[in-house]
């Protein structure tokens, strides 16, 4: 109700208590849609500030408001130096106007999204103060006042609505009518709540009100009172004060509990498709199944053979069909499935590894969405976000600083650029002469990295391992084998003028991989 016509009655009645005989003697802006009105006697200076935002459009009067030395234009200069001759509140409409000397007023037009402060001289209008309100322009001050019958007769003549008729309410006086019983109310009893209701608006008291999604000014006793006032002015400065603070806690406590709900959902995805992917890989042991068939079979198979088909000992004897590499022998065959089942075995341990971290997380995540949930002082507030997002936050720094992947395999750390740019990161600032240097052969893809270990040579595996980790972030990521070259890192060089990524690489091996990540 802080712009119903009942309180800015009050407000305006105050404000000629405080402000007559005194001189406007500044009007400034310094923010969009704040404009700030200081008035002086001589002996000191009164405040008014307008703040029309979208958001929270309310008149405050400050004690003391210090102007910016930039960024601060001033406004209304036509007014300036003219003293307050008086108030005019409009009868039943949300307008008031100081009235100045020489036919000057400001009128202030509290019509929420559309509200305006405008500047009359002799009844036209000069200047508004929201430029895009050219509507404003067209005001007529003296057609402004509104009449409206309070009498029982008209009360009880139901000839219309009565939100229609008695337009001032406003939503919230509505609202306090519904809950002392109005609506259910019939004949005398039902004028007789709307009396008193309309004694109180008359002679009202001043009230914060809670309503769960914000803070309202009420002329009346609602439920879930914050605090109560005796005066307009005052009532108006607690209200603007307690609904920003009002508003930014619900605003960063919505957005906290929505960045953790979305981490919430995105973890759950993750855990479920892990676990999804590993049930498959527990489940399926045809590698193994392959290798042990062609071990039993070796007597049947030869060398060149493009498949084979054999009795499966493990499914009663049902025909089964191998394919086979022609340039492989049936037992270098068969240590192809056995090395890929063995692979498979390292990536089930694998996304075990990762599932256990991730539901601690989860974990976590719950407990941080319930403590910010439950929160309702905005310090504690801010002390409870910024634990909830400390660590991801220092973990998503440190990724995006540098310039690689990392993964482990077997004790051993594989990098994998990020991208050309980072390529060269890697390659020329983070790397060692002793670490391993692996790059899919003659296509465009990512450098890798092993990092080397003191006394230790470069397992066969993670070789391979590294290898298809090349291989899976080139170009020939869709190819079933895919050449990888490795050296030293002592052996790449990169000569000046060579575009972006690109290396000389000298004494390098190659082996063959299936891309994999």
């Amino acid at each position: 109700m802080h712009n119903n016509y009942f309180f800015l009655r009050q407000l305006s009645q105050a404000l000629e208590e405080n402000v007559m005989g005194f001189t406007l003697v500044s009007c400034f802006s310094q923010n969009k849609d704040e404009l700030i009105i200081e008035l002086n006697n001589a002996q000191r200076s009164f405040f008014i500030k307008a703040s029309l935002t979208p958001e929270l459009c309310c008149l405050t009067f400050p004690e003391n408001f210090k102007r910016s030395r930039k960024n601060s234009i001033d406004l209304f200069n036509d007014a300036l130096m003219k003293k307050v001759t008086g108030i005019r509140q409009f009868k039943n409409e949300r307008c008031f106007s100081i009235l100045l000397e020489n036919g000057v007023q400001l009128i202030f037009k509290m019509h929420g999204t559309r509200s305006n402060i405008i500047l009359f001289q002799h009844q036209k209008a000069t200047h508004i103060f929201r430029s895009h309100l050219t509507a404003d322009f067209d005001l007529n001050p003296d057609a402004l006042d509104r009449e409206i019958d309070w009498s029982r007769e008209t009360f009880l003549k139901n000839a219309e609505p009565l939100s229609i008729r008695y337009f001032t309410f406003g939503k919230v006086v509505w609202e306090y009518l519904e809950t002392i019983g109005f609506e259910s109310a019939v004949g005398n009893t039902k004028w007789e709540i709307f009396s008193d209701t309309l004694q109180k608006l008359q002679h009202p008291a001043y009230y914060l009100v809670d309503t769960g999604k914000k803070i309202a000014l009420s002329l009346l006793p609602f439920p879930m009172i914050v605090s109560h006032y005796a005066f307009p002015l005052q009532a108006a400065n607690e209200f603007f004060f307690s609904s920003v603070q009002h508003e930014t806690f619900y605003k960063e406590k919505s957005a906290a509990v929505h960045a953790l709900t979305s981490q919430w959902k995105s973890g759950i995805a993750y855990v479920e498709k892990t676990k999804a992917k590993l049930g498959a890989l527990e489940h399926d042991h045809h590698y193994q199944t392959w290798a042990d068939l062609i071990m039993a079979n070796m007597h049947s198979i030869r060398q060149g053979d493009e498949k084979a088909v054999v009795a499966n000992f493990y499914d009663n004897n049902q025909p089964l069909e191998i394919k086979l590499k022609r340039d492989l022998s049936p037992q270098k065959n068969a240590e192809v499935f056995y090395r890929k089942s063995k692979n498979r075995q390292i990536e089930i341990d694998k996304l075990r590894e990762l599932i256990v971290p991730r539901e601690t997380e989860l974990v976590s995540i719950q407990h941080h969405l319930q403590a910010i949930e439950s929160e309702t002082d905005l310090k504690k507030l801010r002390i409870k976000i910024a634990e909830a997002f400390t660590v991801s936050k220092a973990k998503a720094v440190k990724a995006e600083q540098l310039p690689f992947h990392e993964f482990e395999f077997k004790g051993y750390k594989i990098w994998v650029g990020k991208n050309a740019v980072n390529n060269d990161l890697l390659t020329l600032k983070f790397t060692f002469k002793e670490d391993l240097w692996l790059h899919a052969k003659d296509v465009a893809g990512s450098h890798v990295v092993i990092k080397h270990q003191a006394g230790k040579k470069f397992p066969k595996d993670v070789i391979e391992r590294a290898a298809e980790l090349a291989a899976y972030n080139s170009k020939r990521k869709t190819d079933s084998l895919c050449p990888v070259s490795y050296t030293a890192k002592k052996f790449v060089r990169k000569r000046k003028g060579d575009p972006t990524g690109a290396m000389v690489v000298e004494r390098e091996e190659v082996i063959l991989v299936e891309p994999r990540l």
